[in-house]
């Protein structure tokens, strides 16, 4: 993967389920932020670490994207020449300028086999920042219109995809949903606050705000524990925890949650009984420092925001204490579904959700969780779910049970029964 591997939950998804299955893996990406635990410590997985080269500074920006995908397109084939001959490559696409290229270049010296993962398609994550009729962007399109014929077996995310993919490309591809990993799950209470109490002494809206009744009780803003006989117990009064994850680009408007947001203060200081809000927004990426500008400037009395990168370990965790999710990815090509929904969903977390063209066959609209479409249908739906919060009858409770009765497939289910088959199948 061209990208960073810890921000690549499906490659890592990918590289476990083979390892664990006798395979030896070499995983080749940028090292920017640290591979879940179970990845690093594998005996047959060996991560080869990329540098990750910043675009030159001088010239044209189409000079310094050339000479950048040149000098990629040389580090990748030098990279992959060097490891043990592989039986298959296995790539992710996007990003897939040189990568595709280059894995084709490196499948005939080896004899391998070039497997794509189709996430979705770069050329329409480009025309987000360049405009559909850009020359980089027609560029990328034909570049991947060509390669990905050129590989031998293909996976993608949603069956909108996979006809999309045959339709226009002749390609012909197998759908792998994105599936949870078995450490999404509802989170014990005893360690939501074991989590809690490491949250608060970094980021304030998980620090408890009143004191205790027991002077031998631990608080955060969500938990309680007495010291005498370790109970943890819910804190009286508690906010709502409601987390959205996100690589922060240009394919989510998180203005459309700051506006409902505002709303929702509107609606408290109205007198309509509504629990207070603990926003987390956890991710890396290049809009952050932007809407950290935005959500300063917003004054809220009953509502705190922050914006915390979690390690690997910690997210799953996090997510499985949470009261609701927000999610704001819009699909640049209309055809992927949000892996961050898909873990939520592991975890029983309900879900807001923005629409796009194919959400519907990841959320259920009014079963395992709510579509919006702007601001103000957002901030309603907010109104609605934590209506006499913390209550356990209601809407958000219910889209829970709903989750809890599904007993959706996990990853290693889903991949040994869609995945598997291509590797034996050549043995």
């Amino acid at each position: 993967v061209l990208g960073d591997v810890g921000r690549s939950p499906r490659m890592q998804y990918h590289a476990l389920s083979l390892a664990r299955r006798g395979r030896r893996v070499a995983l080749l990406g940028f090292l920017q932020t640290k591979p879940h635990g179970d990845l690093l410590e594998h005996p047959n997985i060996r991560i080869v670490a990329l540098s990750e080269l910043r675009a030159l500074r001088v010239g044209p920006k189409i000079f310094q994207y050339i000479v950048k995908v040149i000098a990629q397109a040389v580090q990748l084939l030098y990279a992959m020449l060097r490891i043990e001959r592989p039986s298959y490559i296995l790539l992710q696409n996007p990003p897939g300028l040189p990568g595709i290229a280059i894995a084709w270049v490196v499948c005939h010296v080896w004899r391998s086999k070039l497997i794509i993962d189709w996430h979705n398609y770069g050329y329409t994550i480009m025309s987000l920042i360049h405009g559909r009729n850009h020359l980089l962007v027609q560029i990328a399109k034909w570049y991947e219109k060509l390669f990905g014929r050129l590989s031998d077996y293909n996976l993608c995310v949603t069956n909108a995809m996979k006809e999309d993919l045959w339709d226009k490309c002749n390609i012909k591809a197998i759908t792998l949903y994105d599936k949870p990993a078995s450490y999404f799950k509802e989170t014990p209470l005893e360690l939501q606050h074991q989590l809690y109490m490491k949250l608060a002494k970094v980021y304030e809206p998980f620090k408890a705000h009143t004191e205790s009744v027991s002077s031998s009780a631990e608080r955060s803003a969500f938990t309680e524990m007495d010291h005498k006989n370790g109970c943890v117990t819910k804190a009286r009064g508690r906010p709502a925890l409601l987390i959205s994850s996100t690589s922060w680009t240009e394919d989510e408007d998180f203005s459309v949650l700051l506006k409902a947001l505002e709303d929702y203060e509107k609606f408290i200081n109205e007198g309509i009984k509504l629990p207070s809000l603990v926003c987390v927004i956890t991710g890396k990426g290049p809009l952050k420092e932007y809407y950290n500008q935005l959500i300063d400037k917003l004054h809220f009395k009953h509502i705190q925001i922050c914006t915390p990168w979690l390690e690997a370990e910690d997210y799953p965790l996090l997510l499985g204490s949470a009261d609701l999710g927000v999610c704001l990815h819009k699909s640049s090509s209309g055809l992927d579904l949000p892996m961050k929904v898909v873990d939520m969903f592991g975890c029983c977390l309900p879900v807001c959700a923005i629409h796009f063209e194919c959400l519907h066959e990841l959320v259920k609209h009014n079963e395992n969780g709510l579509i919006f479409r702007d601001s103000n249908e957002l901030a309603e739906q907010l109104k609605m779910l934590f209506l006499d919060f913390p209550t356990l009858e209601g809407k958000l409770e219910n889209f829970r049970r709903n989750l809890r009765a599904s007993k959706q497939l996990r990853w290693d289910e889903s991949w040994d029964q869609t995945v598997l088959p291509l590797f034996r199948q050549n043995e």
